[in-house]
């Protein structure tokens, strides 16, 4: 084997390893926007776990990214420690799906139909259509099937060049020889361990194998099966690095992870060595090839967790022994960065935690309208602790949504991602808006003032309109109704109207020295912050709409709304002037 061919099988490695990837994203993408429908049906059955576990991984190809998932979830609230049991089993059987693709390289025989079944002869009709697909396709979802076929003509390419690569050491007596040696079944367990967890993937391990065994013809399946079991272990480092700095549960996810795996290899080493012991299995001894070891890795994978599925309440409470006491950190709970690897999760994650922001500052505005007329210190300090938290809220959901965007989203969730900073903004501001009315409280408060009965009674129904346009607003987005959503802007339109006479009103009643101005100012203060309250609510409604109807022109589309005669925004707007303007 020369210095060339050395070189050739790293550059082989590259292209298998980044051809996996390609094809992994390319899946994930794909099915991105189904993956939350699918861990919203996930209950606590720990058997539709794993068959839930074995479908993602099947279209992520990697039970590695699937576990990174499963600890990121668990960390977020997203999905319980029982639940994450069976999608980890679930996510072993679904990885062989790899073996079972990269065993067509091992295809054998002379017949037309036999030659057109290897990847070597259809592997470049996927890379050029892939790669049309890319470069002229305008869909993000059918350039996301091109990607896929891309990354799985690289991948086959790669897989290619490691056992031509490879081939040579077929006649090296010392490479025989090593490969006797790992017939030891510790020895090839370690190996196989050390081996995955350098390149933290046991599918693309598992490929490799498959690639040397059919290009030497020297691995034998007393050699490769160990070999199979300690990849299958090495795996797990990626969930146990992913679990550092998470909570508790998350961090008995990785460990049920590793722990399944670990005793899985252990039982099935015990049982299969003591059969062989007893019957002296004839195939231990003959050369491996890409389809007995799919075949093996599959056997053994369903193997595990048929043995281990009965003992699932077990498995977490071993792993929760092994992690001991810990709290859950609520802030780490709320973003979890892990959650990058499946944008459309974070995504709606970022969409729930603004919503939980919407209602804090919902509340905290009808708290600080109530303290006009019943000023308390207690709602005070209440009201700047809600201030204080939206400010955070903003801070965090902000920062990670910037984070978020940088990643390579598709359309709806780069979208989503646009919408959602917008509009956590209008939420702070509202909350902001929240303090400033309480001041106004406070103002009355300590100077012992009241606005005169009419006034009272008028702020009571501008009071009254806003509460409403703010529940609209806050529930709309909350269910993405976006019909629901276009009742905000007439109702803010009314909203002005109310303000515009509530001042002029007040003018009068200063000109007959029914009020003064000192209590003209405060008044004034008082509508230009429900007026506010009400520009935001517009804001959010509008994103909501932009992004249903893909029109990012929001103030142009409002004015089109009054000034082209749409007929349910006139029925609307004069529905809410009946109720409010007297």
């Amino acid at each position: 084997m020369t210095i060339f061919d050395v070189l050739k099988l790293v550059g082989g490695l590259a292209l298998f390893l980044y051809g996996m990837k390609l094809m992994g994203d390319g899946f994930e993408k794909q099915a991105g926007y189904k993956m939350k429908n699918i861990l919203e049906k996930l209950t606590s059955n720990p058997f539709k776990g794993v068959l839930i576990g074995t479908l993602i991984t099947g279209i992520v190809q990697s039970s590695s990214a699937t576990t990174v998932m499963v600890v990121g979830f668990v960390n977020s609230g997203l999905m319980k420690v029982s639940q994450a049991t069976g999608v980890i089993m679930g996510a072993n059987i679904g990885t062989t799906v790899t073996a079972w693709i990269l065993s067509l390289a091992g295809i054998q025989g002379e017949s037309l139909v036999v030659q057109l079944l290897k990847p070597s002869s259809f592997t470049p009709i996927l890379a050029l259509i892939g790669i049309i697909i890319i470069m002229f396709g305008k869909n993000p979802r059918k350039k996301n099937i091109g990607t896929i076929l891309l990354g799985f003509a690289v991948l086959m390419y790669g897989m290619d060049s490691m056992s031509g690569a490879v081939e040579p050491l077929r006649e090296v007596p010392a490479f025989t020889n090593l490969l006797l040696k790992f017939s030891n079944p510790l020895l090839g367990v370690a190996v196989g361990t050390i081996f995955t967890c350098i390149i933290q993937s046991s599918s693309a391990s598992i490929g490799i194998l498959q690639a040397l065994a059919l290009a030497t013809g020297a691995i034998s399946y007393g050699s490769a099966i160990p070999i199979m079991l300690g990849m299958d272990i090495g795996t797990c480092i990626t969930a146990m690095l992913s679990s550092i700095g998470t909570n508790k549960n998350a961090r008995t996810a990785a460990f049920i992870h590793l722990y399944f795996n670990v005793i899985g290899v252990t039982i099935f080493l015990v049982i299969f060595y003591t059969l062989n012991a007893i019957f002296r299995f004839n195939f231990v001894l003959q050369p491996s090839t890409p389809v007995g070891i799919a075949v093996i890795n599959s056997f053994f994978k369903v193997f595990a967790v048929f043995i281990l599925f009965p003992f699932s309440k077990q498995l977490e409470k071993l792993a929760a022994a092994s992690i001991g006491k810990g709290k859950v950190d609520r802030e780490t709970q709320l973003l979890d960065r892990r959650l990058f690897s499946t944008p459309t999760i974070a995504v709606e994650r970022c969409r729930k935690l603004a919503c939980e922001m919407a209602q804090d500052v919902r509340a905290s505005l009808l708290l600080a309208i109530k303290n006009i007329n019943n000023y308390s210190e207690k709602d005070s300090n209440q009201i700047h602790a809600s201030e204080e938290k939206a400010d955070m809220y903003e801070d965090k959901l902000g920062n990670y949504l910037v984070e978020l965007s940088s990643h390579n989203l598709s359309k709806d969730n780069a979208e989503d991602v646009s919408m959602l900073l917008h509009i956590i903004g209008d939420f702070e501001r509202i909350s902001d808006h929240s303090v400033n009315i309480l001041e106004v409280a406070e103002e009355l408060h300590d100077k012992k003032l009241s606005f005169s009965e009419v006034a009272q009674s008028d702020i009571k129904v501008i009071s009254a309109a806003v509460e409403e346009i703010l529940e609209i607003a806050i529930n709309s987005f909350c269910t993405g109704d976006v019909e629901s959503s276009k009742r905000v802007e007439p109702l803010e339109d009314v909203i002005d109207e109310l303000c515009l006479e509530m001042k002029k009103k007040h003018v009068l009643r200063l000109q007959d020295g029914r009020c003064t101005i000192e209590l003209g100012f405060i008044l004034a203060d008082l509508l230009n912050n429900l007026e506010r309250v009400a520009d935001h609510c517009s804001n959010v409604a509008l994103g909501l709409i932009e992004i249903s109807q893909g029109n990012y022109l929001m103030h142009e589309y409002a004015r089109s709304l009054r000034y082209t005669g749409n007929e349910e925004f006139k029925r609307l707007y004069e529905g809410y002037r009946k109720k409010y303007i007297v």
